[in-house]
């Protein structure tokens, strides 16, 4: 809970956040909590640093403590956990952290951050009982079992298979995937690589765009044109190749962005004066979406739903509801029908990461109702 006067028997603790970004407060309950057994979840990306402290007796949705930190402020996520347990006046028994990339034998190597992950280092170096890395979209997916109706906005109702395959898509700076599989007892979920699979063209201008990035980077990925990179990818290929005029005074708002895909979103989305090359590039984006998103739920049979994650689909909403992304999910020849009875969702949950990696932690604890998603 946040904001407003504390409950009795609670105590408010202190939460950083953003540079920018209102601080924000949580509660933590009153007592002696050193004597609890403290799960210690974070979703770690290039970009930033959100950690929370959980247990067992408050349960997933009650984080103990909580705060965002910039990536940029340290050298090491040693460094990071440091400070936010300082901060927090707690000590965690064990850890699970998302990672943005892939995770082998326990080790990782953070995209966007020069950092280098190993558990077993990490757990002596904390004198932690456990520490488990996993990939940051691996964690959304632990999270898929336990979201509620207000974590999603449901863009293909479908007709959902109890215990089915669940697949998770999501945009946000790159391109993350993953699945979960029921094991006869709970879903499991499993992590993926499938958005460096090669880019597949479904329409004659997706060939051209295939073609302009083929020249400047050889490999085309789903990453390279499905992401916060793949906005922007698709934006210069629109510009360069003359199929939308650039605006001066976008041109010029442009240059003293760091990253330009928050105006180009903002551009596209502005209701009274929408900026036909912004429209253009989410358009194109959002069919390339639906397009992959299909193929997945092709690949694993996600008859259970297909889930968007990441930063960018809350983001843009207008453009998912408009009908190109569920036409290009449903682009699938004859397996239309099929594709046509799985649902959609969009997670609109910001805190899916974090509390899935905090899902895997307390899952001998906190089991989620069987059921298929509604």
């Amino acid at each position: 809970m946040t904001g407003g006067a504390s409950r009795k028997g609670e105590q408010p603790c202190p939460v950083r956040s953003l540079p920018g970004r209102p601080a924000k407060r949580i509660r933590a309950a009153k007592g002696d909590l050193r004597r609890r057994i403290l799960l210690l979840a974070g979703d770690i990306g290039g970009t930033k640093l959100h950690f929370g402290l959980f247990s067992k007796e408050r349960g997933l949705r009650r984080p103990l403590v909580e705060a965002v930190y910039p990536s940029i402020e340290f050298g090491s996520l040693k460094e990071a956990v440091g400070c936010f347990l300082k901060e927090a006046g707690r000590r965690a028994t064990k850890a699970v952290f998302g990672v943005a990339g892939p995770v082998f034998e326990g080790k990782s190597q953070i995209t966007n951050l020069p950092w280098a992950i190993d558990e077993a280092i990490l757990r002596d170096a904390l004198k932690m009982k456990a520490v488990r890395v996993i990939n940051d979209v691996q964690a959304i997916a632990c999270f898929v079992p336990f979201l509620r109706r207000q974590d999603l906005i449901t863009l293909q109702a479908g007709v959902p298979v109890r215990h089915g395959n669940r697949a998770v898509i999501a945009p946000g700076t790159g391109l993350g995937e993953a699945w979960l599989v029921w094991d006869e007892k709970q879903y499991r979920a499993c992590p993926s690589e499938g958005g460096h699979a090669d880019f597949a063209p479904a329409t004659k201008l997706e060939g051209e765009l295939l073609t302009y990035l083929g020249g400047l980077h050889g490999h085309v990925s789903y990453e390279r044109v499905c992401s916060g990179i793949g906005i922007v990818n698709i934006y210069r290929f629109l510009k360069e190749r003359g199929f939308a005029a650039e605006p001066d005074w976008l041109g010029e708002a442009l240059t003293r962005q760091s990253d330009p895909v928050p105006l180009i979103v903002e551009k596209a989305l502005d209701r009274e004066t929408p900026c036909d090359i912004c429209v253009r590039t989410l358009d194109l984006f959002t069919s390339i979406l639906g397009s992959e998103a299909g193929n997945v739920a092709l690949k694993i049979l996600a008859t259970g739903g297909v889930y968007l994650g990441g930063g960018i689909p809350p983001r843009i909403l207008p453009f998912l509801e408009k009908g190109q992304f569920v036409e290009a999910f449903l682009r699938k020849g004859r397996m239309r029908d099929l594709v046509a009875r799985i649902p959609v969702h969009v997670i609109t949950n910001p805190k899916a990461a974090l509390l899935g990696a905090a899902a895997q932690g307390l899952k001998s604890e906190t089991r989620p109702r069987s059921r298929s998603s509604k």
